[in-house]
């Protein structure tokens, strides 16, 4: 069922078109036949924009470390990268897709088969760290580091109940992280931020109860707000 105003697809296909061209260094790969149903089958699924540029990105960094480019890269190639990032965003801000509509409710939960406990944490305090000593966060978020850092010692080795508490103390630890980060932004800045996650939702809107819709927003708020200041997912997934 589509989600979007077909008024704005011929649009929006056109954005992504001047985007591949760009990171196609001025190369014009034209978003026209086949290629042009292929995204406009994103925007009618409700897609955002911003995570189908993304998208596309996730592919040219694959493409760029392989060596030397071989040929311009047409939208096609970039199918499989939007759509896994159009699931992360679903997952982050609530919304699940069923096989015939997209619909609000729990979040999907990814498998953890082959998941290190430890090599997360390690990673999310690297991030951390890395935020902290560039400025982004400032001396008050020290305790929240060192936290972190003796829940990484606690991860090690650990099994049942007790792994259990620690994957509950990580959420808490990565909903804390979120909420002080918001707390660091002006109101002109989370006026900004609401209105992105508006238009990341415009899709869904007309279909979602005001409650849903609600969440749906704050969790897309967060989820910019990690994005903007690079920010890890303490959360073990």
């Amino acid at each position: 069922m589509e989600v979007t105003d077909r008024a704005v697809v011929p649009d929006y296909c056109r954005q992504i078109e001047t985007y591949l061209c760009q990171k196609n260094d001025g190369h014009l790969i034209r978003v026209t036949g086949p290629s042009f149903d292929l995204v406009s089958a994103w925007a009618e699924q409700g897609v955002p924009l911003k995570v189908a540029l993304r998208g596309i990105d996730r592919y040219f960094e694959r493409y760029y470390a392989k060596g030397r480019r071989r040929r311009p890269v047409r939208i096609d190639f970039c199918e499989a990268d939007v759509l896994d990032l159009f699931d992360e965003w679903r997952r982050s801000t609530g919304l699940v897709r069923t096989d015939d509509s997209t619909s609000h409710g729990a979040a999907e939960t990814p498998s953890r088969r082959g998941a290190s406990l430890p090599g997360h944490l390690e990673r999310a305090l690297l991030r951390l760290t890395s935020a902290r000593a560039t400025g982004v966060l400032d001396a008050g978020f020290d305790d929240l580091l060192d936290r972190l850092a003796a829940e990484l010692d606690a991860s090690r080795g650990v099994r049942g109940a007790r792994r259990q508490a620690l994957v509950e103390r990580l959420a808490s630890l990565d909903h804390e992280l979120i909420v002080r980060a918001r707390a660091m932004l002006d109101e002109a800045d989370l006026a900004a931020l609401a209105r992105e996650a508006d238009e990341e939702l415009t899709a869904f809107r007309s279909r979602m109860a005001s409650e849903a819709f609600a969440r749906a927003r704050e969790a897309a708020m967060d989820r910019i707000v990690r994005e903007r200041l690079r920010l890890p997912t303490i959360a073990f997934p």
